[in-house]
């Protein structure tokens, strides 16, 4: 049950920090290629890698794995609006551009993920 409660508030503020990024990301660009989740995925995917190299050893940890990727990261990140985005772009008939954000989606995503399995944040 402690878990879930975790996962719950961790959720909310993924969501929120979602929304919030978002936001900012549309007031300095209005085009129709939509950077404001490839950034967010992208940045989520970099904090995925990081966290599981730091706290995936480590017992003590336990708790943060639910609330941050779980939680945070889960509500953070959509592959939902990736894939919706992806559909409209490619029914606008802009091909390239649905072509272009679903490989760097993709490729960006996991090399950040793997980027971020080298930080160390505690020896």
């Amino acid at each position: 049950m402690k878990q879930l409660a975790f996962v719950a508030i961790g959720g909310m503020i993924g969501a929120s920090l979602r929304y919030l990024i978002s936001l900012l990301t549309k007031s300095f660009y209005e085009g129709d290629f939509p950077f404001a989740t490839l950034f967010i995925n992208v940045l989520g995917c970099f904090f995925i890698g990081l966290i599981y190299s730091n706290f995936n050893q480590n017992s003590a940890f336990e708790w943060i794995k639910p609330l941050l990727i779980t939680g945070v990261l889960g509500g953070f990140t959509t592959f939902s609006a990736f894939s919706y985005e992806g559909i409209q772009l490619f029914q606008s008939q802009k091909i390239m551009a649905a072509i272009i954000y679903i490989v760097l989606s993709n490729s960006l995503g996991l090399l950040a993920a793997y980027s971020g399995t080298f930080i160390q944040l505690s020896k």
